[in-house]
């Protein structure tokens, strides 16, 4: 049995959320649009809310049963929380905002400020922090009881981009090293994978799938999963062709292979940096295999590498391979999809608007 199990039922204003989950030592990602469901998981498990039904058990200790009729108060829950906008006491200094959650007699307040290296910072003042610093700050008053479970609401959405980067890697860090069941929850892919060992993908209340991170980005389960991780979903339709696969045909006639046995209306799943690209001047009769031909949109460079934009298709390369290339905004290329990097999800009501 996994150390955290909850089993939740809570009915919100548009829908019902439906979530049955068991979190061992590790960190657990939700990760879905807002208003999913996501903080209502956590306000649950915390006690700051009671579900309309279910059961939340953390080894053999009931915080939640609505048949028992157990609910726990969050003091009497081993719960660490940080919230979204840190929700620091504005009137305590950073010294004060730590020690209100320590338990009588702990001393761990000066150790966590030692530990988060804001011994320079004790006895100042929320409003004068960076938005890393308040985070610090946040999670040392999160640690300070030693809880036994860490809930993380969305700990990196107020942070801009170069702090973001920074800290995510301090909190991968610190998360490796606490070893506690964790629940994360997030909006943004990107922080799930490089936080969390498993994911699952929520939506209206209810979890679309549960799995490794890497494998929700290779084999996601329908068309919003894999918008969500950040692959193309590019509408088309699948026929099957002798050889046991299919044929995959674009609205504009180009066709390419893929491997699996699924047909009509289909999403072609492909990730940017899986995807080769080739200029779009080749010699006479040279058409790579497995192709899609188009007008180049857009050239963006990020750090190292440069987002291409290749017809519908979105695409990642070098920026001395674009260079190479001679890509440039209205001139054509080739996306090269190989089969083996090609999945295939049925296009559905639920699918998102398609760029193009």
């Amino acid at each position: 049995m996994a150390i955290l199990d909850f089993d939740l039922n809570v009915r919100l204003r548009t829908f019902d959320l439906s979530v049955s989950l068991g979190v061992d030592r590790e960190t657990l990602a939700l990760v879905g649009p807002s208003g999913a469901g996501k903080s209502t998981v956590l306000k649950a498990i915390g006690g700051l809310i009671a579900p309309d039904a279910g059961r939340i058990v953390l080894d053999d200790e009931v915080w939640f049963d609505s048949t028992g009729g157990v609910m726990r108060p969050p003091e009497e829950r081993s719960v660490g929380m940080v919230f979204q906008e840190y929700a620091l006491f504005p009137h305590m200094t950073v010294r004060q905002n730590i020690a209100f959650g320590e338990r009588k007699g702990a001393r761990r307040t000066d150790e966590l400020i030692e530990r988060f290296r804001i011994s320079g910072l004790a006895e100042a003042k929320p409003d004068s922090l960076s938005g890393g610093e308040r985070q610090r700050v946040a999670l040392a008053r999160a640690l300070v009881r030693d809880p036994r479970v860490l809930l993380l609401d969305e700990p990196l959405s107020a942070l801009d981009a170069h702090t973001k980067e920074m800290i995510r890697e301090e909190l991968r860090e610190l998360l490796a090293e606490l070893d506690l069941p964790t629940i994360l929850i997030t909006h943004d892919f990107a922080d799930a994978s490089a936080l969390a060992a498993r994911a699952g993908v929520i939506v209206a209340g209810e979890v679309r799938q549960l799995a490794p991170v890497g494998e929700l980005a290779r084999h996601p389960a329908d068309a919003f999963v894999a918008t969500l991780t950040g692959n193309n979903l590019l509408p088309a339709v699948a026929e099957p062709d002798r050889e046991g696969g299919v044929v995959v045909r674009f609205d504009d006639g180009q066709t390419i292979g893929a491997d699996r046995a699924l047909s009509g209306p289909v999403g072609v799943v492909v990730a940017p940096w899986d995807i080769e690209v080739l200029g779009g001047e080749l010699p006479r009769g040279e058409v790579p295999p497995n192709a899609f031909f188009g007008r180049v949109s857009s050239l963006t460079a990020v750090r190292d590498r440069v987002e291409v934009r290749i017809g519908p298709v979105q695409v990642e390369c070098g920026v001395a391979e674009a260079h190479e290339l001679g890509l440039e905004v209205g001139g054509q290329a080739w996306a090269v999809l190989e089969r083996a990097v090609i999945d295939l999800v049925p296009l559905g009501r639920d699918t998102p608007r398609m760029l193009t």
